[in-house]
């Protein structure tokens, strides 16, 4: 299907505009699924919170110039999609999405991620799905200062109950 200069340039800049305010991205060859699968990915992707569109490669690479994603030009080959984490709540939503939705559809190929300026390949790209959403840190961290508190506590029970068994 052949674009308009106008809708070109309409689609780098949705996308630039995306990456610029996107916390992460992953890149993924979708070669092999059925317009109802990516519907379906599609409708999981706005559930997460994650802008994802199916981009030729030379108007990827000029919307990605400049930003944080600069690094995935070099994974821009053959059919695309691009997926970026826009919630700062959740920043590895779109690299969890992908590893999710490639295991009930292996066609879906991850191919590359970006976050913080680091490029992930492949099997690296399990670091940046397995980033926690901003509850699961929250939960995390409270646990950790919880686990002094509660054994001090028992310490302090156990030693008062061994001062109650000997002055009885």
């Amino acid at each position: 299907m052949t674009l308009k200069l106008e809708d070109k340039k309409a689609i780098v800049a949705a996308v630039k505009d995306a990456a610029d305010s996107a916390f992460s991205a992953v890149v993924a060859d979708y070669r092999g699924l059925t317009v109802s699968q990516i519907t379906t990915l599609r409708n999981q992707a706005r559930e997460h919170n994650v802008y994802l569109r199916v981009v030729r490669n030379t108007l990827a690479r000029r919307a990605l110039e400049g930003t944080n994603f600069e690094l995935l030009n070099d994974s821009l080959v053959g059919p695309t999609l691009i997926g970026m984490s826009m919630s700062e709540n959740d920043m590895g939503a779109a690299a969890r999405l992908f590893k999710d939705f490639a295991k009930d559809n292996a066609k879906l190929e991850l191919k590359s991620g970006v976050f913080d300026g680091k490029l992930f390949t492949g099997n690296e790209l399990d670091v940046l799905a397995k980033l926690p959403n901003r509850e699961q840190a929250l939960t995390t961290l409270v646990s950790l200062l919880q686990a002094p508190v509660s054994k001090f506590g028992r310490l302090m029970t156990a030693l008062k109950e061994k001062n109650e068994e000997q002055a009885a």
